[in-house]
């Protein structure tokens, strides 16, 4: 079997990654992330196409199986618990993000590790070691694939495949060989199409179930003996070829060991898609310097990247709670009106009179500092023009999650209770317990059931 030299590094990191490995800074960071992503996983409950995966995969799957199905406290298979809960964190749009691979690592990459290592009796430090290879991996092949990928394609579900793959190849302990089998076979897997944004479709969900399940399907294949395509990433018949136009094949291994790309990954501090945030904060900055309200808005000129073009540009009147948190006018139209676009914002307020008043007199203009930054950095610049005829503006640098401009874990811990109230997915005392227990994981002897 014959790799690429750059895709074979990567197997080999994967492989080899050990809990002693990883400086202290990102193991409290995966902690972080890690309460982050469960408070998103049990927002999930009770959301239609949550319930609809939910109900598929349970019906599926063994219903005494070792892995806890999140938003409906029943036990299933590794497998149809990491497709139930990856389609549950993935619906409030409050899961992490990545920005220089435009990726969200957490819905791909959690809900798999923690299945298995709960039917795998795996440690607490064995589980976070895992979930540090997965993000590394997937942010590394989101990078890889660049922005011409991503005008396309839902790079969560396309790298997310191989994110699943090596989180859970490491928690069944692959080689070098096998994880690069396990590559091949999530690699030929990768799917997410943009285009069900346009009718507001339920697919981003099946996007996230799809990538947990085949990377997990990849890893148990490999441990088994089964091959993978050589090179799926740089082969000529592979992802990059098929799928990519700016392909960065030294992404792939970019400060292996040294550049750890987990503590890049940001909150989400809206409840929205991402490239809504930068422009978000912005817009609340002109309105607390200038002190201004929603009257006083005549209009505002988001100054955005070109990624933001793509993806939000075709969500031009919302009909559902899920598609306005990809529109910009709505989201912004929220944060004028409330000082944040939060779960119940959007469920209450997304279709009121002043929310689609305002949202009619947003707009996006591409800006060529802004774009060039991107996706490295997500630089939020708006024009606020007033009603009384002023012209303001307003640049935020790092919106709120980003590294530089991180939350504290109490602000996690809110965020994570928060989610649970809203959705009914725990009572706040199971929450709280299960939060408090998640702080701790890296001394937990066994991984069990987060939810008592």
């Amino acid at each position: 079997m014959t790799a690429s030299s750059n895709t074979a590094q990567l197997a080999a990191f994967a492989a080899g990654l050990r809990f002693e490995d990883i400086p202290a800074p990102v193991v409290r960071k995966i902690e972080d992330l890690l309460v982050d992503w469960f408070g998103s996983a049990v927002a999930g409950h009770g959301a239609r196409p949550v319930e609809t995966l939910t109900r598929f995969a349970c019906a599926m799957g063994a219903s005494d199986g070792a892995s806890e199905v999140i938003v409906n406290g029943t036990r299933s298979s590794p497998y149809m618990a990491a497709m139930a809960n990856a389609a549950a964190s993935h619906v409030a749009e409050q899961d992490d993000v990545h920005n220089g691979s435009v990726f969200h690592p957490a819905t791909v990459v959690f809900p798999p590790a923690m299945a298995v290592a709960q039917a795998m009796g795996a440690s607490g430090a064995q589980l976070l070691t895992a979930c540090v290879v997965g993000y590394e991996v997937g942010i590394r092949v989101g990078e890889f694939l660049g922005r011409s990928h991503y005008r396309i394609f839902h790079t969560t579900g396309t790298a997310g495949t191989l994110a699943a793959a090596a989180a859970v190849g490491h928690l069944l302990g692959l080689n070098a060989q096998q994880m690069l089998h396990a590559f091949g076979s999530a690699g030929t897997q990768s799917a997410g199409l943009w285009e069900f944004l346009r009718t507001a479709a339920d697919s981003k969900q099946l996007h996230t179930a799809h990538a947990a399940g085949a990377g997990l399907m990849a890893a148990y294949l490999a441990q088994d003996g089964f091959t993978g395509a050589a090179d799926i990433l740089q082969g000529p018949q592979g992802m990059a070829a098929g799928m990519s136009s700016d392909a960065q094949p030294a992404k792939l291994v970019d400060g292996l060991g040294t550049r750890w790309a987990t503590a890049e990954t940001s909150f989400k501090y809206h409840a929205s898609c991402r490239h809504t945030h930068p422009a978000a904060d912005a817009l609340l900055q002109v309105m607390q310097t200038h002190g201004l309200q929603v009257a006083d808005l005549a209009e505002v000129i988001t100054h955005v990247h070109q990624g933001a073009i793509d993806v939000l540009g075709p969500v031009v009147q919302p009909t559902t709670v899920h598609q306005s948190k990809f529109s910009m006018g709505t989201v912004l139209a929220l944060v004028a009106q409330y000082g944040h676009a939060g779960l119940v914002e959007f469920d209450q307020h997304f279709l009121s009179s002043t929310t689609q008043q305002l949202r009619d007199r947003v707009r996006m203009v591409l800006d060529t500092e802004v774009d060039s930054a991107y996706p490295q950095r997500w630089i939020g610049k708006v024009t606020v023009i007033t009603t009384d005829g002023r012209e303001l503006h307003g640049r935020v640098d790092e919106p709120k999650g980003d590294p530089g401009n991180t939350l504290s874990r109490q602000e996690i811990t809110d965020k994570a209770l928060r989610l649970a109230a809203f959705s009914g997915g725990a009572t706040p005392q199971a929450m709280g317990h299960a939060v408090d227990a998640l702080w701790q994981v890296a001394t937990w002897p066994r991984v069990g059931a987060l939810l008592a």
